[in-house]
Order: structure tokens, then sequence, then C-alpha cells
């Protein structure tokens, strides 16, 4: 299993649109992924679940990848990250 931090720079956090595309890419990926926000974990390809967290911006969330082939989806998901939130 692997994991990093990152912080939310989107003004408007995890809002719609964003954990909509979030989902979608982590459903397309080869490991499973995890957000994690303080206490609580939910399947990042989970849209409902996602937008739940209340992810604001400045918060710090840490991202979770295991099973598959995990170095290529912390790549792709440290990009999401950077080009959209």
């Amino acid at each position: 299993m692997r994991t990093f931090e990152y912080t939310i720079k989107d003004e408007l956090g995890i809002h719609a649109r964003p954990a909509g595309m979030l989902a979608k890419t982590a459903k397309a990926l080869d490991s499973e992924i995890t957000i994690t926000k303080g206490e609580k974990t939910v399947g990042a390809a989970k849209l409902m679940a996602l937008m739940g967290l209340g992810v604001k911006c400045g918060d710090t969330i840490t991202v979770g990848l295991s099973g598959g082939d995990e170095e290529a989806s912390e790549k792709a998901m440290k990009e999401f990250l950077e080009a959209n939130l």
C-alpha cells in the first residue's frame, strides 16, 4: 500500500464537478484508491462519499492506493490532483 498527502488548492474544495472527475479517474485506475480527511476514509470511486468528506480549500487529504499497479496509479492521481484540485 502506498500513501501520499495533498493540500487542496481549489477555492471551493472538493465540490460536485471535481468530485465526479475524481471518482471517474479512480474507477479507471488499476488500484483501489481511498481518500482520508481527519478520521474519515472513503473510496475515491464513490462520488457521494467524496462530497460527504466536506473537503475545503487548504485541507490536507491523504490518498491511499492498494493493489494493482500502485506506482502508476499514484502518478495518475498526483497528476489529476495537481491539474484539478
